[in-house]
């Protein structure tokens, strides 16, 4: 399910004005450092803020070491590697990528050059972000650049070139905030036409009239429960030999939450032994897992998650991320703060035009301290939401992406859902020919983030078709969501997936052109996918049908903790990074090749396709990835390795 994201700028909490800077005339000493081309869809220029209005920058420091950063998770994580599995430290991460002292010297020094006295500048605690107080006045002629105040950041911003080298982004200029809305469109919606995509996101649900839902595997097609997806994914007798080294995380952001007695309708009906048992809740900024407002759009998502995560793997604990109190919320750094604090930006605080900051001075704010390296990253994280790349800057995807790829080094395994509106964003928008997404008509694919990031595994979803057994093929996804797929227009392809995608390029070649996707060689998702649709969940009181990627995410964790509880028990590592292994050609016989069904997407108008997007064929593709898992087989496969 992808929530669509907030933009936010000066103030986290502007949900209707945003500030932020525009191009001015840039100084012959300066060069352009970041720059937005254009302003994100519906938002527009109010008026200019006040001079000595307060704004204080973040500057995040060039890290030492990212380049290299492929290579090494490369090294942890590929099946032949003579250093699989030997995960980093936090500690070994945080001195390798740390920012170099001069750097930190150099922009000190602009800073001071500029006016600015040492009482106004701070260097974070990890020593990747300096912190200067400055007025919007003072900013503007720091950075050459002219803040704005947005309705409903910036286009260029610039630094002396002298420095650009040591600087990676500052904020707030040409970042709009993204997390998960308050007060965004509902999520789940009762199942309309069959094969048409919802205007909003997945996953969606309908009530199931026909109840009891029948004990065996018979009508898997129609409903899928969780004994379907052991017999379709041949998954074995799940009796954990190692949980108190084992770990698993959903993570959820306020106000989605669940509700105790919809895991128990669900538990009573598929897993009666799990009746009772609870996620290991884990609060983050605040966060409270609220009951005051329910339905679908609250406790739609955190029920399904929680429901299949817990059926599948108990008795291991799952534990629950719940990320942002309710006035504020929070974005995807702040749980990333949570599971490791050198992520943190400023004194254990994040950048206030990202993410929640907190402690919150609003009145009901939470005005606890931020959380901050408050829970060992679980060995793997599920995350059911997203966003599309056009919101995002590369600058600031990039920095997000490197940090899952620290939490590889570490031996986390991530995974996102990739979307459920084929190769279009979310509501089946496409972007036009300014890269700016539009209702209906646009032609380019809209890819999304973070399922774009080269670092995490993005999930993409099937389902059995009609009248089909747990035998039968299954194919991607065509039943009221589409399984997200496409290229990056940001990241480009990690070595991992360049056999593959160049074979399917080659062999398959997709009638489109660099018009509609990016041809040059850049970052391909899905990596893999698990069945989307169907699913029989229990939601407000009643067993409601759910489709989308983001019930494929939480069963692929759900796998991925079974095979590392293997690996754990038999003395070894977690799998952390899987993306190496499951494209290498001896964890081919890991997964079942889907070779049915595409992925639509671009509204011509609403419920008209435009294009029929990419189609599933032999071996990996931008619908499926390379498949869906053989469990059995991947257990073997991984407890072979180191």
């Amino acid at each position: 399910m992808f929530f669509p994201l907030v933009f936010l700028a000066l103030g986290p909490i502007a949900f209707e004005n945003g500030v932020a800077a525009s191009s001015s005339i840039i100084h012959s000493d300066h060069v352009v450092h970041e720059i937005r081309a254009l302003e994100p869809f519906d938002w527009s220029i109010s008026h200019q803020p006040r001079a000595h209005k307060r704004l204080p920058l973040r500057i995040g420091l060039s890290q030492r070491n990212v380049e290299n950063l492929e290579s090494m998770l490369m090294a942890v994580s590929h099946p032949d590697s003579p250093n699989y599995g030997k995960h980093w430290t936090p500690q070994q991460v945080m001195d390798t990528f740390a920012p170099s002292e001069e750097s930190a010297q150099n922009v000190i020094a602009w800073l001071k050059d500029a006016g600015f006295s040492p009482e106004k500048i701070r260097i974070s605690a990890n020593k990747g972000w300096i912190q200067v107080d400055t007025t919007v006045a003072e900013a503007e002629d720091l950075l050459k650049t002219e803040y704005h105040v947005y309705t409903h950041p910036c286009h260029n911003y610039s630094v002396p070139a002298a420095i650009q080298e040591h600087v990676e982004l500052i904020r707030p200029t040409v970042h709009f905030t993204h997390r998960p809305s308050l007060k965004s469109e509902a999520k789940f919606k009762r199942a309309g036409i069959l094969g048409k995509p919802s205007p909003g996101t997945g996953p969606i649900t309908s009530s199931i009239d026909t109840l009891p839902v029948p004990p065996g595997l018979i009508e898997c097609a129609q409903m899928m429960t969780p004994g379907c997806l052991r017999a379709l994914y041949n998954v074995p007798q799940f009796n954990p030999l190692a949980m108190d080294k084992n770990s698993y995380g959903i993570v959820e952001f306020t106000p989605q939450a669940f509700l105790a007695d919809d895991l128990d309708l669900f538990f009573s009906t598929f897993s009666p032994n799990v009746v009772g048992a609870r996620p290991q809740i884990v609060l983050v900024d605040g966060a409270v897992v609220q009951n005051t407002s329910q339905g679908s759009d609250f406790n739609g998502e955190s029920d399904l998650d929680l429901e299949y995560a817990m059926a599948l793997t108990y008795p291991q604990n799952v534990t629950l991320l719940q990320t942002g109190d309710l006035v504020e919320g929070a974005g995807f750094d702040n749980w990333l703060d949570a599971v490791d604090g050198s992520f943190c930006t400023f004194d254990g605080g994040d950048d206030p035009f990202q993410d929640g900051i907190y402690p919150d001075t609003l009145p009901g704010g939470f005005d606890g301290p931020e959380s901050c390296g408050i829970v060992a990253p679980p060995l793997v994280v599920s995350v059911s939401y997203g966003e599309q790349e056009w919101q995002i800057t590369s600058s600031s995807a990039t920095r997000q992406c490197n940090e899952y790829g620290k939490l590889g080094l570490m031996g986390t395994t991530i995974l996102y859902s990739s979307g459920d509106n084929g190769v279009a964003g979310l509501g089946g928008q496409c972007l036009d020919s300014s890269a700016r997404p539009v209702s209906s008509g646009g032609t380019r694919f809209n890819p999304q983030f973070p399922a774009s990031c080269p670092f995490v595994t993005s999930v993409g979803a099937t389902q059995m078709n009609p009248n089909s057994t747990i035998v039968d093929p299954e194919a991607a996804c065509e039943t009221h969501i589409f399984s997200g797929g496409g290229f990056s227009d940001i990241f480009s392809m990690p070595d991992y997936q360049k056999s593959a995608v160049s074979s399917y390029l080659t062999n398959d070649p997709p009638p489109y052109t660099s018009s509609q996707f990016n041809t040059s060689g850049s970052r391909a998702y899905p990596d893999l996918s698990a069945n989307g649709a169907n699913y029989v969940a229990g939601v407000n009181g009643q067993l409601m049908l759910e489709f989308g990627t983001s019930a494929a995410t939480p069963v692929v964790g759900s796998f991925i903790t079974m095979i590392n509880d293997a690996r754990l028990a038999a003395g070894k590592g977690p799998v952390g990074f899987i993306n190496p292994a499951i494209y290498s050609d001896a964890f081919k016989d890991g997964f079942n090749d889907i070779t049915e069904g595409s992925n639509p997407g671009c509204m011509l108008s609403l419920y008209l396709i435009d294009t029929v997007g990419f189609i599933a064929t032999d071996g990996w593709d931008p619908v499926t990835g390379v498949g869906t898992p053989n469990v059995s087989k991947l257990i073997s496969l991984f407890l072979a390795l180191p």
